[in-house]
C-alpha cells in the first residue's frame, strides 16, 4: 500500500502524563502500576484473593492521574455539559489538540477540512453509572455518553468534516481504528486523519470479569512472555496520532516519526471459544499485513506484541509469529510488549503499542521489555526464531521494519507493519532573507492560560537547545488562533526562555507583551521627511537583516545611475555628506523605500499611506503610483537641483496656529508657510532677512520660534528657479493613481482617483506640507496602528498633538536600532491583530518545524461521579460532581474561590459587570442553571455561544427556564429567542422589550 506517515503524537498513560514522559518510562523500564485510586472504587470492598464471585483478585492496576481534570473553558464547554461527559471524551479532546500541534499544525487551521477522526474504544462504564439513573438522565447525559461521541466530539469541537467514527473490537479497537484511518487516507476520503484510543476504568466490572474468567493477575501486572506471567492487569490511557499520506507530509516539510507500510484486520471466526485466541487467524493477519507492506518476514527487525501475559494468549501469539519467523537466518526477531509497563489498556492497547513502535523507530532504539529477564521456557522462543528484548536494542541507521499486533477478545485481530521515516531533507544552509531576529508567538484563551503556557514553553526551550529561529517559526505556525496574543523577539534560546519566564511572572511585562485585538487592524505607514537623516542610519538593521539589506541594495541600484555614486555606501560609511541636500533626499528615499518594502514583505500591508514632504516619494512607490526607477530619478534630480540653488534661505518653526502665521506673511513675497505640523506647529520658509524680521516681531509678541538648521528654504517661493528643469524630468517619469490610499500632504486630504504625476510633484516642491490636515483626515478613518517609516521617529510625536490616536509603532527608534527593534515592531503589530507572513521573517534554514511543548491545559476544574461503585446500592442518585483542583480539602474548608485574575493585566481581562433588576437576575439564574454556572461567574457581556458553550438543546431548555421565572413573555418561541442570544445583556434587553415581569417584583420593563 502507499505509505502513511505518522506526523503527530500525543499520549497519556500510567506514570506518563505526556509523550516525552512515556518514552522516558519505556527507556527506564518503569512501572506504571499502582493501587486502585479511591476516586474509582474502593478496591478492598471488591477484593478477594481467592476470586470469590462478584470479587476481583487484585487491588492494583495501571491508572492515569487526574482523569477528572478537564479544561472545559478552553473548549467552550459549559460546566453542566462537562459534568455529564464521559471522561474518555474529555481526554480524547485534549489529546487530539496536542497531537495536532505536535504535527506542526494549528488545530484551528483544520476547521472545515475533510480531516477524519477514528477512535478505538472498549469501555463504556460512564454510561453504566449514569444512564441507568433514569430520573436524572438529561440531554447532556445523553450526548455525554456513547462510543460514537468520542470521535464525534473531536470532529465537532475542531470543526472537522471528514469521516468520524468509533470502533469497538475490544482489545484491538485502536489499532483497527488506525487501519481504518489509513484506508480512508488511501481512498482520499480525507487528507489528514486523527486515529487514537482511550480507556478509563471507572468500575471494577472488567476486573471482576477477568478474575472470574481466570485471566486476572493478582498483582495487577501483565508479564508478557515471562515465566512469571500470571494473567492480565488492567491499564488506562489515551493516545492519538496524526496520519498523512507520506508524499503529502514530505511535500509540506513535516516531521515524520515513522511510516505505516501495511495494515491488516481479520477475524478468528469459530474457534475454541469466542474469547479464545486463534493461532491460525493470527498467522493470516500477519501474512496479510506483510503482503500489503511489500515485505518479507525476514525484513522485520522487531515486533511489539499483544503480550497480555496469559498462558494461552502468549502461547498462541508466539506460535503465530513463529510460523513466519521460525526459519529466519541471522538475528532472531526481537519481541516485547508495553503491557509490562502499563497493564492491558484494553481499547487503548493498540495505540499504546503503535506509539511505542513509532518512537522506537524515531529514536533509533527499542526499549527493553519489562519482565523479559525470565522468559517463559514453554514458549520455546528460540525455536520460533524469536528473542525477548531484555536490553534496549539499538537500531541501525538504515531503513528498519517493525511489526505491531493487537488482538481483540472477541476475535478481531489487527497487525501493522511500520518502517523508519525516510531521511529528513537536509536543513537548508541558505541564510538569505529574513528579519534577523526571531519573533516567538503564543496564543491562549485567557490570561492564566497564557501564563501557564509561557512557563511550559520556557521549560521546553531550556531543555531542548534547538535553534531559536526554527522554534519561533514553529510557534508562529502552531501556537495561533486564540484571542490573547503574546509575541516577543529573541536573539537566542537563552534570551527567549528568560523573556518567557519574565512575562509569566511579571504582570506589567505580560500587559506589555500580550494583547487582545478586538477587530481587524487598520495600519497606516507614515514616511518621515527631511531632517531625520544621520550618518550610518539603519546600519545595524542592514548588517543584521538580510531582508532589509536586499531592499536597500535594490534602492541603491536604482539611484546610482542618477546620483553617480552609491548612496548606500555613503550612508553606511558614516559620511557627513548625508546632510547635504543632494544626498539627504535620495538617502532618505532609499532607507524609507527599504523599510516600507521590508514591512510589506513581512506581511504588514498598510491600508493607508502618508508622507511628510520627501517622504511621499517612497510612499508613492509602495502605493504603485511611481515605479522604483522613476521615483529614484525624480528624488535624485530634486536633491541635485535644490543643492544648486543659491544660499540665503532658511526656515523658522513658529508655535502658533496656521491661520495666524499665514496672515502675517500674506504680503511677504519671499516667505511662505512651508509646513503645518499641528495645531500650534507652523513652519515658515524663505529669505533669511525677511525671516529674521518676522522672528523678531513674533518674539516681541511672546510667540515662541526656533530656527531650523537647513541648507535651503524648502517649500518656499525661493524654490521657483528649479521648477522648470524638474518639471521636464517629471513629465518623462509620469505617475499613476495610487493603489493604496494616500493622504496627501500637498492637499491635506485623501487623494481621490488623482494621479501622483508631474503636476503633483512640481507643486509638491513649493507647496506647504499640510501634515496636520492630512493626518487628521487619516485619523478620522479609524486607523488602529501608525507605523513610522524613517530613520528616527518624528511624525508620531506630531500625531499625538492632534489628540488620541492609534497605537504607535517604531521599527527604527534610535541610531543603534538593529533587527531586534524591527522584530519588536512586528511583535507589537501581531499583538494588535496583524497576521505577518511568518515565512518572510526567517531565512530558509530556519523554516524547519521543531518540537514545542504541547498545550498545557488547566486542571482546575474536576468532574467525576458523585458516587463511586459500591457493593451496597447508594440511597441517592448517581449524579455527577464538579470540583476544583482544590477539592481535596476537608468538609469544613471554605469553597474554592474563582481562579484569580491578576488585576495588573488589565488588557487581558474581561470586565465583569452585574445584571441588576429582578428580570435580569431571573435571566442570569436561568442561564446559570442551564449551563451549570454560579451567579458570580456570569455577567452581561459574556457571549452565550462563544463564552458559555450554549447549543440548540441548551437554548430550548433556557426558554423553559425563562418561562418558569417570568411572566409577560407571550408566545415566546425558540426562533424569537435565537437572534437575541448574542450576550446575556442582549437577552436581558430582549426580555425588557417583551415587557417581562419577575413574579413578586414590582419592576416593569416597558
Amino acid at each position: 500500500m502507499e505509505p502513511i506517515a505518522i506526523v503527530g503524537i500525543d499520549c497519556r498513560f500510567p506514570g506518563a502524563p505526556d509523550t516525552r514522559a512515556y518514552w522516558d518510562l519505556l527507556m527506564r523500564s518503569g512501572d506504571g502500576v499502582g493501587e486502585v485510586p479511591r476516586l474509582r472504587w474502593n478496591a478492598e470492598e471488591f477484593h478477594s484473593a481467592s476470586g470469590a464471585p462478584g470479587r476481583t483478585n487484585t487491588t492494583k492496576g495501571g491508572f492515569i492521574s487526574d482523569p477528572d481534570a478537564f479544561d472545559n473553558e478552553f473548549f467552550t464547554v459549559s460546566p453542566r455539559e462537562a459534568q455529564a461527559m464521559d471522561p474518555q471524551q474529555r481526554l480524547l479532546l485534549q489529546s487530539s489538540w496536542r497531537a495536532v500541534e505536535d504535527a506542526g499544525l494549528a488545530p484551528q487551521s483544520l476547521a472545515g477540512t475533510s480531516t477524519g477522526v477514528f477512535v478505538g474504544i472498549m469501555g463504556n462504564e460512564w454510561a453504566q453509572l449514569h444512564l441507568t439513573d433514569y430520573d436524572h438522565v438529561t440531554a447532556q447525559i445523553g450526548s455525554g455518553n456513547g462510543y460514537c461521541m468520542t470521535a464525534n466530539r473531536i470532529s465537532y469541537h475542531l470543526d472537522l468534516k471528514g469521516p468520524s467514527l468509533a470502533v469497538d473490537t475490544a482489545c484491538s479497537s485502536s489499532l483497527v481504528a488506525v487501519h481504518l484511518a489509513a484506508n480512508a487516507l488511501l481512498s482520499e476520503e480525507c487528507d489528514i486523519a486523527l486515529a487514537g484510543g482511550v480507556n478509563v476504568a471507572m468500575t471494577p466490572a472488567l476486573s471482576i470479569f477477568y478474575t472470574q474468567a481466570g485471566l486476572s493477575s493478582p498483582d495487577g501486572r501483565c508479564k508478557p512472555f515471562s515465566s512469571q506471567a500470571d494473567g492480565i492487569g488492567r491499564g488506562e490511557g489515551v493516545g492519538v496520532v496524526v496520519l498523512r499520506r507520506l508524499k503529502d507530509a514530505l511535500a509540506d516539510g513535516q516531521r515524520v516519526y515513522a511510516v505505516l507500510r501495511g495494515t491488516a484486520v481479520n477475524q478468528d471466526g469459530r474457534s475454541n471459544g469466542i474469547t479464545a485466541p486463534n493461532r491460525w487467524a493470527q498467522q493470516e493477519v500477519l501474512a496479510a499485513a506483510y503482503r500489503r507492506a511489500g515485505v518479507e518476514p525476514s525484513d522485520v527487525t522487531f515486533v511489539e506484541g499483544h503480550g497480555t501475559g496469559t498462558a494461552l494468549g502468549d502461547m498462541m501469539e508466539v506460535k503465530a509469529l513463529g510460523h513466519h519467523h521460525g526459519s529466519r537466518t541471522g538475528k532472531p526477531l526481537a519481541l516485547g510488549s508495553v503491557k509490562g509497563n502499563l497493564g492491558h489498556t484494553e481499547g487503548a492497547a493498540g495505540i499504546a503499542g503503535l506509539i511505542k513502535v513509532a518512537l522506537s523507530l524515531h529514536h533509533r532504539v527499542v526499549p527493553a521489555s519489562r519482565f523479559s529477564a525470565k522468559e517463559n521456557p514453554s514458549l520455546k522462543l528460540r525455536e520460533h526464531g524469536i528473542r525477548l528484548l531484555k536490553a534496549p536494542l539499538k537500531l541501525p541507521a538504515q531503513d528498519v521494519v517493525a511489526g505491531l499486533s493487537s488482538f481483540g477478545m472477541g476475535g478481531t485481530n489487527a497487525h501493522a507493519v511500520l518502517a523508519s521515516a525516510p531521511p529528513a531533507a537536509r536543513r537548508p544552509a541558505d541564510d538569505t532573507g529574513g528579519l534577523g531576529t526571531a519573533v516567538f508567538t503564543l496564543t491562549a484563551p485567557g490570561a492564566d492560560a497564557l501564563r501557564r503556557n509561557l512557563i511550559a514553553q520556557a521549560d521546553s526551550v531550556e531543555r531542548g537547545r534547538l535553534p531559536v529561529g526554527a522554534l519561533a517559526w514553529t510557534s508562529n505556525r502552531v501556537k495561533s488562533g486564540h484571542r490573547y496574543r503574546f509575541a516577543v523577539g529573541a536573539a537566542d534560546t537563552a534570551q527567549l526562555a528568560e523573556r518567557l519566564r519574565e512575562a509569566a511572572a511579571d504582570d506589567a511585562v505580560l500587559t506589555r507583551l500580550a494583547g487582545q485585538p478586538a477587530a481587524r487592524p487598520e495600519t497606516a505607514f507614515l514616511y518621515t521627511g527631511q531632517g531625520s537623516q544621520y550618518p550610518r542610519m539603519t546600519a545595524g538593521l542592514y548588517r543584521e537583516s538580510a531582508l532589509y539589506r536586499g531592499f536597500l541594495d535594490e534602492a541603491d541600484a536604482a539611484l546610482v545611475p542618477h546620483t553617480g555614486r552609491s548612496v548606500r555606501d555613503l550612508v553606511l560609511a558614516g559620511d557627513e555628506a548625508v546632510h547635504r541636500t543632494q544626498w539627504t533626499q535620495p538617502a532618505l528615499f532609499a532607507v524609507e523605500f527599504a523599510l516600507g518594502r521590508t514591512l510589506e514583505a513581512l506581511g504588514v500591508r498598510p491600508s493607508a499611506l502618508l508622507g511628510h514632504s520627501v517622504g511621499e516619494y517612497a510612499a508613492a512607490v509602495l502605493a504603485g503610483a511611481l515605479p522604483l526607477d522613476g521615483a529614484a530619478r525624480l528624488i535624485a534630480t530634486r536633491g541635485a537641483l535644490m543643492q544648486e540653488l543659491p544660499d540665503g534661505g532658511g526656515m523658522l518653526a513658529v508655535r502658533a496656529p496656521h491661520a495666524e502665521v499665514a496672515a502675517r506673511v500674506a504680503d511677504e513675497p519671499l516667505v511662505g508657510v512651508a509646513a503645518v505640523n499641528g495645531p500650534q506647529a507652523t513652519v515658515l520658509s524663505g529669505d533669511l532677512a525677511a525671516l529674521a524680521r518676522i522672528e523678531e516681531e513674533l518674539t516681541g509678541e511672546g510667540v515662541r520660534t526656533r530656527r531650523l538648521q537647513v541648507s535651503h528654504a524648502f517649500h518656499s517661493p525661493l524654490m521657483e528657479p528649479m521648477l522648470e528643469r524638474f518639471a521636464a524630468v517629471a513629465d518623462e517619469v509620469g505617475g499613476d493613481v495610487p493603489r493604496i490610499p494616500v493622504y496627501s500632504t500637498v492637499h491635506g486630504r485623501l487623494l481621490e482617483d488623482e494621479p501622483m504625476d508631474a503636476t503633483y510633484w512640481v507643486a509638491h516642491i513649493s507647496a506647504p506640507v499640510l501634515f496636520a490636515d492630512a493626518a487628521r483626515t487619516l485619523l478620522d478613518e479609524g486607523v488602529t496602528h501608525a507605523v513610522e517609516i524613517g530613520p528616527r521617529p518624528v511624525l508620531l510625536g506630531m500625531l499625538r498633538t492632534l489628540g488620541a490616536g492609534p497605537a504607535q509603532v517604531v521599527p527604527v527608534p534610535d541610531e543603534d536600532a538593529g533587527s531586534d527593534r524591527l522584530a519588536d515592531a512586528v511583535a507589537e503589530l501581531y499583538r494588535g491583530g496583524v497576521d505577518p507572513d511568518w515565512d518572510a521573517v526567517y531565512a530558509p534554514r530556519d523554516r524547519v518545524g521543531q518540537p514545542l511543548a504541547p498545550y498545557a491545559f488547566s486542571d482546575r476544574h474536576r468532574y467525576w461521579a458523585a458516587h463511586t461503585p459500591s457493593r451496597t446500592p447508594s440511597a441517592g442518585p448517581v449524579a455527577v460532581a464538579a470540583q476544583s483542583a482544590a477539592d481535596t480539602r476537608g468538609a469544613d474548608a471554605p469553597a474554592p474561590a474563582a481562579e484569580p485574575m491578576h488585576p495588573a493585566v488589565a488588557v487581558l481581562d474581561v470586565s465583569r459587570g452585574r445584571a441588576d433588576g429582578p428580570v435580569a437576575r431571573a435571566a442570569v439564574e436561568a442561564v446559570g442553571l442551564v449551563g451549570g454556572y454560579g451567579p458570580d461567574e456570569l455577567s452581561p457581556e459574556l457571549r452565550l455561544y462563544e463564552d458559555l458553550g450554549f447549543d440548540s438543546v441548551m437554548v430550548m431548555e433556557l426558554k423553559s427556564r425563562l418561562e418558569e421565572r417570568l411572566t409577560g413573555l407571550g408566545e415566546l418561541t425558540v426562533q424569537d429567542l435565537l437572534p437575541r442570544l448574542s450576550t446575556i445583556g442582549d437577552l436581558v434587553s430582549f426580555l425588557h422589550e417583551l415587557d417581562a415581569v419577575a413574579p413578586g417584583s414590582e419592576e416593569r420593563t416597558a
